[in-house]
């Protein structure tokens, strides 16, 4: 049995965990499992699509996998001391902790990617530095030890096949591949931040800008920034005071 709990929180993005689930359900004898602070339904990004947490933080102690989604959401997510503690304590166990676009901000903030090389979506590849990782922006999933991390959104497919693939053999994963018929064949080349025009680059960023007003995380997005301004102040405060003694 392969238990893997994906992460929910309000305002998640659908896509984030709806793509690697994909795959990861087909794995034999997988047990997964959509957890938060208690079971029940929460709402995606759009407002409109509901997922329901099957179980709780406190049900799931040692996962063999472990996934957290990006989205709006996950700036709150991201200050949430009961999940950041359960993903400190069921990472040490964990075959595999993971994150798809800005869920690698939350394991950030939970001290799991320190001097860790990560990747995110684009637009948050800089939060991820100041949490004390090092930001991959030209690579689709980034490995370190037992922590992956994925791009932003559609990335998580290509998690989702990668991760099948290490659990249940690469032929399982091709067979899970061809069964969900991925085969990307945009009709754009605008899918990466290097290959995007200008225009389309602002266009996306006020669209995901919009989309964290909408869901009421500016505030929180604004006292994480100030946290973590302070934390740093106080820190090299600290230092000089520790250098000022020892002359």
């Amino acid at each position: 049995m392969t238990q893997i709990a994906i992460v929910l929180y309000p305002s998640f993005t659908a896509l984030d965990l709806v793509g690697p689930y994909e795959s990861l359900h087909y794995l034999p004898s997988a047990d997964v499992r959509f957890v938060w602070h208690q079971t029940g339904p929460l709402t995606a990004d759009s407002g409109v699509l509901t997922i329901g947490a099957t179980h709780t933080f406190e049900e799931t102690s040692s996962p063999d996998v472990v996934l957290v989604p990006g989205g709006p959401g996950s700036v709150r997510a991201a200050q949430d001391e009961v999940l950041l503690s359960w993903l400190r304590q069921v990472s040490t166990t964990a075959d595999w902790t993971t994150s798809v676009c800005s869920g690698s901000v939350i394991l950030a903030a939970a001290g799991l990617l320190t001097d860790r090389r990560a990747t995110s979506h684009w637009i948050t590849l800089p939060v991820l530095k100041t949490f004390g990782a090092v930001p991959v922006g030209d690579e689709r999933i980034v490995v370190e030890g037992r922590i992956a991390t994925a791009a932003g959104v559609s990335a998580g497919m290509d998690l989702g096949l990668w991760l099948t693939a290490q659990i249940g053999g690469e032929e399982r994963a091709r067979a899970v591949q061809l069964g969900l018929e991925y085969d990307p064949q945009p009709p754009f080349d605008s899918g990466h931040v290097s290959r995007a025009s200008r225009r389309s680059k602002a266009m996306a960023t006020a669209m995901l800008s919009r989309d964290v007003v909408r869901t009421g995380q500016l505030g929180a997005a604004t006292q994480m920034a100030w946290g973590r301004t302070i934390n740093a102040v106080r820190t090299a405060s600290a230092r000089r005071r520790r250098g000022s003694s020892g002359r």
